[in-house]
């Protein structure tokens, strides 16, 4: 937590200029690079499989590469351009089985390889004795073999194409044996039509050597505290254990010095480690175009010249109707463009304005609020209809801003009416009626001028005295005397009175 009443100073980010672009060689410019992807159900095996091919095709491959279920087959074919892919891997899975397909950017053909059987990485360096795995290793692309390809059928001359063109080649005059520390063997058998895909690390060895020195050489040097003097080791070698055994088939003269006692025109012995993954997999079908197109190669399903015919004619039907299609879309972008600019032009210039489009723009300067040219005199003469007092209007400006009114609205710039308490006033009449009840109580005499026909009343009971003019009558009310009980029960009220003389 920081203290109370400090201060503390931000520090400073200095502006760094950014790095120049980096260009890539031409060699690896040119080499086939590799995206590795898979589809369908979710399932961790496909996923750790995916990885560990990505980790074959090292390093010319998107080893980091994210992929999410929303991105499409059309989003990584688009990035391939910008990134020099060559070749995309999808393995694909579904209920039914697994498969993989070897595409090759931007326009094919397709491959599509049935996986029979597989195992990961991890599975094969753990059941191996002597688990060897080199990081380094990885660093340089893989030497590809390829055995029993060379049987009759285009299909596998396009399938050994395919795997050759999906790793960088080879030069032998100037390649380095340094650099060729893995392989990846592919085997075709011609009886079950099984490809069966391994992965090694390449180790090499010097030969006609003394067990002890061979193991100084290698840097696997055992525990020699058995022993007083190193020349006891070297001598006494061969009591060393080796489990390795030294087959004299894999026995080669180098052409060049490598390191840890490999020299040049002397003997070695090689020695593959396998590291994973293995790949039991069967070429079903191959596709001319990208994921679709004709079929040149199908495993099981084989159709005359006049089905296949057929299908080229639908095909090109539905290539000419897609064609179609975007001709029509782009028309209709160039309507909307051309009709947006004629809508610009309409607003701002202002020719060519609609009659609805002026009465747009007179209420839009309304709502702004220009300024009256009329003065507070003349709105005033328009408004009552009188010229008003020289002293109501002194002191104030010619021109003000009046307030702008919408259309249907129940605003108006008249003074409303105050509002009234209706019961305030329903209290008031009734307080009179009682005033006037009880004068006429303490007088007790009183009379009526003249006895109205139809016998109206009035609101306190007496009798109103006067002509009948327009079904209303005029006159003054009075009481004629004293309350007098009648037959007519409790309710009811009579009043006796005399006219004056």
């Amino acid at each position: 937590m920081r203290g109370k009443g400090r201060r503390h100073k931000r520090a400073l980010k200095v502006k760094v200029d950014a790095p120049d672009a980096f260009e890539e060689p031409t060699a690896v410019k040119n080499a086939p690079h590799t995206f590795v992807i898979h589809r369908g159900e979710k399932c961790s095996s496909v996923v750790a499989l995916s990885r560990d091919f990505r980790r074959m095709m090292e390093p010319f491959t998107a080893s980091a590469l994210r992929e999410r279920r929303v991105n499409k087959v059309k989003d990584f074919v688009h990035l391939s351009g910008f990134f020099h892919v060559s070749h995309m891997c999808l393995f694909s899975l579904s209920p039914q089985t697994l498969s993989l397909k070897i595409i090759r950017m931007p326009k094919g053909p397709t491959l599509t390889f049935r996986v029979t059987q597989y195992t990961l990485a991890k599975d094969v360096i753990s059941m191996t004795k002597k688990q060897f795995v080199d990081e380094e290793c990885f660093n340089t692309a893989p030497l590809v073999i390829l055995n029993s390809f060379s049987g009759e059928g285009r299909h596998l001359k396009l399938m050994a194409s395919t795997f050759q063109n999906m790793f960088p080649p080879i030069n032998l005059s100037t390649v380095k044996l340094s650099s060729l520390k893995r392989c990846v063997l592919l085997s075709y058998n011609p009886v079950s039509k099984l490809i069966d895909l391994r992965h090694y690390s390449v180790t090499v060895v010097p030969v006609n050597l003394n067990k002890g020195v061979k193991k100084v050489v290698t840097r696997n040097i055992p525990n020699m505290s058995k022993f007083d003097d190193i020349a006891d080791f070297v001598e006494k070698g061969h009591l060393l254990s080796d489990s390795e055994f030294d087959d004299e088939e894999t026995h080669v003269v180098l052409p060049q010095n490598l390191r840890r006692g490999n020299l040049a025109d002397n003997k070695s012995s090689l020695r593959l480690h396998e590291i994973g993954p293995r790949v039991t997999m069967r070429l079903m079908k191959i596709e001319e175009d990208l994921l679709t197109g004709e079929v040149l190669y199908h495993d099981y399903i084989q159709k005359n010249a006049i089905e296949v015919e057929e299908m080229r004619k639908k095909r090109a039907a539905k290539k000419r109707l897609k064609e179609q299609r975007k001709e029509k879309q782009e028309e209709n972008k160039k309507k909307k463009e051309v009709k947006k600019v004629e809508h610009k032009a309409k607003t701002s210039g202002g020719t060519g304005l609609t009659e609805r489009d002026k009465q747009l723009l007179k209420d839009a300067e309304e709502a702004i609020g220009e300024q009256s040219d009329e003065d507070d005199t003349h709105y005033y003469e328009d408004a009552i209809g009188e010229a008003p007092d020289k002293e109501l209007f002194e002191g104030q400006s010619g021109t003000r801003k009046r307030p702008f009114i919408p259309k249907g609205s129940n605003y108006s710039l008249k003074p409303k009416r105050p509002k009234l308490d209706k019961k305030k006033e329903y209290d008031e009449d009734e307080r009179d009626d009682r005033r006037g009840r009880g004068a006429a109580g303490k007088k007790g005499k009183g009379g009526f001028k003249g006895k109205p026909k139809g016998g109206a009343t009035n609101k306190s009971g007496g009798r109103i005295s006067g002509k009948k003019i327009g079904g209303e009558y005029k006159g003054k009310s009075k009481y004629a005397g004293k309350k007098v009980e009648g037959k007519g029960g409790k309710g009811q009220k009579k009043f006796k009175g005399n006219k004056k003389k």
